[in-house]
C-alpha cells in the first residue's frame, strides 16, 4: 500500500475545515500537530491533517483540548486505534449520561415553574381587579 504525498498548506487546511490560521497555529502551540517546517510556511502531512480533523470533531462533541490530546496521541500509540476507541466510547457514555441527567432535572424545573404558574394565576383570578372597581 503507497503511503500519501499529498500536503497541504495552513491556507488550504483552514480554508478546507472551516477554521483560522490562528486556531491551526494555536493548536501547533500546544503540541496537538507538529506540521513540518520548509523555511518559515508549513506543511501538513496527512497525518497532521486527520489530527486536525479529529481535534476539530472533539471540539465540537465538547471534549476539552486535554481529552483531545489524550484521544489523539492513543491513536499513535499502544493501544493505538482499539485504545482509543475504548475511551470513546467510555467517554460517550459518561457524557451521554449527564446530559441525560441535565435533561431530567430540566423537565423537573420546568415542570415545578408550569406548576408555579398555574398557582399565581388562580391566586391572581382570586384577587379583586382594582380597575374594575372605579
Amino acid at each position: 500500500m503507497q503511503q500519501s504525498t499529498r500536503t497541504w498548506s495552513i491556507g488550504e487546511l483552514a480554508a478546507e475545515f472551516d477554521t483560522t490560521l490562528r486556531t491551526i497555529r494555536f493548536y501547533e502551540d500546544k503540541g496537538l500537530i507538529s506540521p513540518e517546517r520548509v523555511g518559515t510556511a508549513r506543511v501538513f502531512h496527512p497525518r497532521d491533517r486527520v489530527r486536525l480533523q479529529l481535534i476539530l470533531r472533539g471540539k465540537r462533541l465538547g471534549f476539552s483540548l486535554d481529552e483531545i490530546a489524550t484521544i489523539v496521541d492513543m491513536y499513535d500509540s499502544s493501544p493505538g486505534e482499539r485504545g482509543q476507541l475504548e475511551f470513546l466510547i467510555s467517554d460517550i457514555r459518561q457524557r451521554k449520561a449527564a446530559l441525560e441527567q441535565k435533561r431530567q432535572d430540566l423537565e423537573e424545573a420546568l415542570a415545578e415553574l408550569d406548576e408555579l404558574e398555574l398557582r399565581c394565576r388562580q391566586d391572581l383570578e382570586s384577587l379583586p381587579d382594582p380597575r374594575r372597581q372605579r
